[in-house]
């Protein structure tokens, strides 16, 4: 079995192929090849420019991608990879001895040992101060007292509704919070078990002090439980409870410094077009047990354990294969698979490099919150960075997703008091020296880093800004968003992008705009009122500053298009700019793994063409005992399955007027929309077809919806392709 292949010699093959390609019009050949192609060196500078071929046994075609139209691993893992590994058994996933340039410490193995997976961490928990000095028999009887008031109004029949009921009984268990903070999670374990709100488990992975209870402490304490905040709270709860509030009045003209220029330009057109690659989700499992049920019942799948309960205890239904599954997150295998595909498929090399990336976030696998910690975020985070600078040539410049903070997707605002505002530091702080110290930032951009919530902004070496920001502060799963939920930026966040904003402005800067969860699509992700107020920056500074803005979250490949006047006019006229959403190189859930390269322009940096790469997950169980690994390969050009339709000229962009007329050619053309919902899942065999009208005019209305407002005015139930379609009606 090959383990290693000399892919700096292929890389200079590559650097080769491109200089005789400048030659040709169109300048690029599609070819594929595998390390197996290449018995030696000798044999790799043997072939000439003129006969690289698509196998052995065709001839080359010209095409129009940049680089091979597949690329097939090599078998097995790629020791260089890293520089130690720990002993693991045959056939199991690799295990580096990961060291940490900013920690200065070694991971040990327990914690990403598949067998040993830690359900304790050392983590400091986090309450708010009491309000008053009591002994701890005092704090239990309020306790006593608070659980057995609220047991009165959740059964009692004196409150009407369920809604009031949930009102009520928050504005009780408030006073508990306040005054015996560290007894709280317990006591909303019991409750949620009592009332039954969830099973025995869930309830103790959602309201334990080590989970999220010490966090669903500080929200009733000083959250305003008997207003808008307490709506927000029971409706996150349950929709059974509350009803989704109603989105708050916004004074737009508070928010900013300057008004809109009235005859705003952007730069001309450079015609110099360079290669920017867009990763995301890679979500890294390093506890991936080959060979473990990779079709189990619930949670995370290819897990020791995990199992399926539908068939006899013991057997296994679906052997998880070395390289991945779609019940699972990504294994080292995969996940390096990926990165060495990047360079043969976009036709970049160490002498012909990438431009720059953008990853989109997300890092760490999709563990219960039991088994995780800031020591396993802080592992993926040096791993994954790790390996992209190993194996991506130019600058990456990342966010934070979700799933990149402990407890998973919790970020504390600054303004929370004392040591709450700080309870996430460790992270802000991990990260930002990281980048550093892969030389993807300087010291003054880190420095910023650490203050806005891992977000930064950066003039990267081509002249484009880059302004990040941590979508977390509008994420619905960050409880700490529901304290004083009718301020749309309590962290902060949306006032330092719309100061960079306005000094990019200032200075005749274009903008790359980038986070990680999106901020509309179907409305099912962030809360509205700052996705409101974010629709309005992006009314106010484009198409002049913002050229482009970009996401990841979803997994899925999926686009949204802004509109002037918060899209109360859609049209190409009103079309502002595009939010571009990474598909991801996890499989999970029932996708196949992929990423996607950009065609920039240098004066404008307004995109021109857009190229997406995938890997059949369904094809790795026959890998088995072969002589390479997965294949990823050319899936689509955006501007040749869009640009016909759409009547698009060829040497305009692919902005935002462009994927307008997409929707327009989709509305006439109902086969697009299919067409665009398998690019969803990446062409996995498991996305659901679309195929009639109902969800045809839902997808065509995403796209068109870039808040919540929108989104959720849009036919709900086909937002996703990760299961079968339930509309509502």
């Amino acid at each position: 079995m090959v383990r290693f292949c000399d892919w700096t010699a292929v890389a200079s093959f590559m650097a080769q192929l491109a200089l005789a390609q400048a030659h040709y019009n169109p300048p690029y050949h599609s070819y594929s090849y595998s390390c197996s192609s290449f018995s030696s060196l000798s044999s790799l500078t043997s072939h000439s420019i003129g006969s690289v071929s698509t196998s052995s046994s065709t001839s080359p075609t010209w095409t129009g991608i940049p680089g091979a139209s597949s690329f097939q691993a090599p078998a097995g893992f790629p020791t260089s990879a890293f520089s130690s590994y720990y002993p693991v058994p045959s056939g199991q996933e690799p295990q580096p001895a990961l060291y940490d340039p900013v920690l200065g410490i070694t991971y040990p193995l327990n914690l990403t040992n598949p067998d040993t997976i830690p359900d304790e961490d050392e983590d400091p928990v986090y309450y708010p101060k009491p309000i008053a000095k009591l002994s701890s028999d005092e704090q239990k009887v309020v306790i006593s007292n608070v659980m057995s008031e609220v047991s009165e109004i959740i059964t009692g029949n004196y409150i009407v509704g369920n809604c009031s009921k949930c009102i009520a009984a928050l504005s009780v268990a408030k006073s508990a919070a306040q005054l015996a903070p560290s007894l709280v999670p317990d006591a909303m374990v019991q409750a949620c078990t009592k009332f039954g709100l969830h099973s025995a488990n869930t309830c103790k992975e959602d309201f334990d002090a080590k989970t999220f209870g010490a966090i669903w402490t500080q929200v009733l304490a000083f959250a305003d439980v008997s207003g808008l905040d307490g709506q927000y709270i029971c409706n996150s709860l349950s929709s059974t409870f509350c009803p989704a509030p109603a989105m708050s009045p916004l004074n737009v003209t508070e928010w900013f410094s300057k008004p809109k220029p009235a005859n705003a330009t952007k730069p001309a057109a450079s015609g110099k077009h360079v290669k920017v690659l867009h990763l995301s989700d890679f979500h890294l499992d390093p506890r991936y047990k080959v060979g473990s049920e990779g079709n189990c019942s619930s949670g995370l799948c290819c897990r020791n354990g995990n199992l399926n309960v539908n068939v006899p205890k013991g057997d296994i239904s679906y052997p998880a294969p070395m390289y991945g599954a779609y019940e699972c997150d990504t294994p080292y295998d995969l996940g390096l698979a990926a990165l060495q595909a990047v360079g043969p498929l976009t036709g970049t090399s160490e002498k012909n490099p990438l431009a720059w990336s953008i990853y989109t976030g997300d890092l760490v696998s999709h563990d219960p919150q039991t088994e995780l910690s800031r020591l396993y975020t802080e592992y993926a985070e040096d791993s994954v960075y790790g390996m992209f600078k190993t194996y991506l040539t130019g600058p990456v410049f990342p966010v934070l997703g979700n799933h990149d903070s402990n407890p998973e997707a919790i970020d504390a605002p600054h303004s929370l008091p004392g040591p709450l505002g700080q309870q996430m530091s460790w992270n802000y702080d991990h990260v930002s020296r990281l980048w550093k110290h892969e030389g993807w930032i300087d010291e003054g951009t880190a420095e910023q880093a650490r203050l806005h919530y891992g977000a930064y902004s950066v003039k990267n070496h081509y002249g484009l800004r880059m302004i990040t920001f941590n979508s977390d502060f509008w994420y619905h799963s960050n409880f700490l968003n529901f304290i004083n939920t009718s301020n749309p930026d309590v962290s902060g966040t949306w006032k330092f992008v719309i100061e960079e904003l306005q000094a990019a402005e200032d200075a005749g800067e274009r903008v790359w705009l980038f986070g990680h969860v999106l901020s509309g699509w179907d409305g099912s992700n962030p809360l509205k009122n700052p996705t409101n107020l974010f629709y309005q920056i992006i009314d106010r500074y484009s198409p002049h500053v913002i050229a482009n803005v970009f996401f990841g979250h979803t997994h899925e490949d999926q686009v949204m298009i802004y509109y002037a006047n918060n899209g109360t006019v859609q049209n190409r006229d009103t079309a502002l700019t595009s939010g571009w959403i990474g598909p991801s190189v996890t499989p999970l859930t029932n996708l196949n793994s992929g990423f996607r390269m950009y065609e920039v322009d240098t004066g404008t940096f307004d995109i021109y063409e857009a190229y997406t790469w995938y890997s059949d997950v369904n094809t790795y169980p026959n890998l088995v005992n072969t002589t390479h690994g997965p294949t990823f390969k050319f899936e689509y050009s955006t501007r040749e399955v869009y640009g016909q339709a759409a009547q698009w000229p060829a040497d305009a962009p692919l902005n935002s007027t462009f994927w307008h007329a997409v929707t327009e050619a989709m509305e006439a053309d109902h086969r697009l929309v299919s067409q665009f919902n398998t690019y969803e899942g990446k062409s996995s065999i498991h996305s659901p077809n679309c195929t009639n009208a109902a969800c045809a005019e839902a997808k065509i209305c995403y796209m068109r919806s870039g808040s919540v407002a929108l989104g959720q005015a849009c036919p709900q139930g086909y937002g996703s392709v990760q299961s079968p379609f339930k509309p509502v009606k």
